[in-house]
């Protein structure tokens, strides 16, 4: 799957701390694989947010994400639960 990155998401991540920005890395590579989904709670979300999707970095943080098309996504926002507001 082809991931783009929003601007938004960029400044986002720039702002975690480096551990923390290395994780998101490494799960995004994951999610460029379909398997790996089911690893990562990718889930639909719902009411303001609906149309959009997220998964799990770690207990706390989340990507918000769109699909573009069935083989390509927009990474939108990046943080704790609060990035669903």
């Amino acid at each position: 799957m082809d991931v783009a990155y929003t601007p938004s998401f960029v400044r986002q991540l720039k702002k975690l701390e480096p551990e923390l920005q290395q994780e998101v890395i490494e799960k995004v590579a994951l999610f460029k694989d379909k398997r790996n989904h089911k690893q990562l709670k990718v889930h639909k979300l719902y009411g303001r947010m609906a149309g959009r999707y997220s998964f799990a970095v770690n207990y706390r943080v989340r990507v918000v994400f769109s699909f573009l098309t069935r083989q390509e996504a927009a990474l939108l926002a990046i943080g704790e639960h609060d990035v669903y507001q």
